[in-house]
């Protein structure tokens, strides 16, 4: 690459650093990139790192030594992400919106790829510092969240689907009681889509009672997965008991009165 100006560089290694996120970035690639010296690029670095903490945009970590260099970890304060869920919570308290077995449609609010960014902007602040290899998440509508915190995260995204597909080979399946209304249902994950010993981090868009994403973590001890961390993007509020106790949830559905067509959607326990 050409030599830039500071301001020019400045704005190239914040681009760089963005659509990187996770990743340890030597600073001898920065020199190189923009042949400059490395003490130049170190005080360019400050300066990213200075607005990345000022503006609530993440960490840069520097890492010193001969393997070291710099990683960029996106952060939202919840304090700045408080906002953004409350106006979300009222798009939801809208009593059109629930569906039989007191079920929410959020398919409208999913499919703004600005909402859908920001949301997975925010697990991903909520899990940066766990251990994780891959993020998981069943068919369908948590397919763009997963994928979405994948993105913050740069890690792979793992799809556990209803039946098992002939396209993926050979699978494992099992049985799981549905907390919502004690079904007995399938799901299935093939088993070149996951490592063993993997660690683990399940998104999905709604739980109820827990009965599905419970079913995901007795998946998971097939492949003697450990769950790192469970995040939904929203829970009902109105269930006696959970199935999962240790979850992050980003908004609530505290209250439904279907007769006097009453919706109260809350932050989440994120918030608390």
């Amino acid at each position: 690459m050409k030599k830039l100006k500071r301001s020019a560089r400045l704005v190239e290694m914040t681009q760089y650093l963005l659509v990187r996120p996770h990743s340890l970035i030597p600073l001898t690639t920065f020199a190189e990139r923009y042949n400059s010296a490395k003490s130049s690029i170190s005080e360019d670095l400050a300066i990213i790192k200075e607005v990345f903490h000022d503006e609530g945009l993440g960490e840069l970590n520097t890492l010193a030594g001969a393997a070291g260099g710099v990683k960029f970890i996106p952060k939202t304060p919840k304090a700045v992400s408080l906002p953004f869920i409350e106006n979300i919570c009222r798009e939801l308290a809208v009593p059109e919106r629930i569906l039989p077995g007191e079920y929410m449609y959020m398919s409208d609010v999913l499919g703004h790829p600005s909402v859908i960014n920001e949301i997975g902007k925010i697990f991903a602040s909520a899990f940066a510092d766990l251990d994780i290899d891959v993020i998981m998440t069943v068919e369908t509508k948590g397919i763009p969240l997963a994928y979405a915190t994948a993105a913050f995260l740069n890690l792979p995204v793992v799809i556990v689907r209803r039946d098992n597909r002939v396209t993926e080979g050979s699978a494992v399946s099992i049985n799981y009681v549905s907390g919502s209304n004690k079904r007995i249902q399938t799901m299935s994950l093939a088993r070149r889509a996951l490592k063993e010993e993997s660690k683990v981090l399940i998104i999905d868009d709604f739980m109820r009672a827990g009965g599905t994403i419970q079913g995901m973590k007795d998946l998971l001890q097939e492949f003697r997965a450990t769950v790192k961390g469970v995040g939904v993007f929203v829970e009902s509020g109105e269930v006696e008991e959970h199935l999962v106790e240790d979850y992050v949830s980003l908004a609530r559905l505290a209250n439904v009165d279907s007769r006097n067509k009453s919706v109260t959607v809350l932050p989440g326990n994120y918030f608390d």
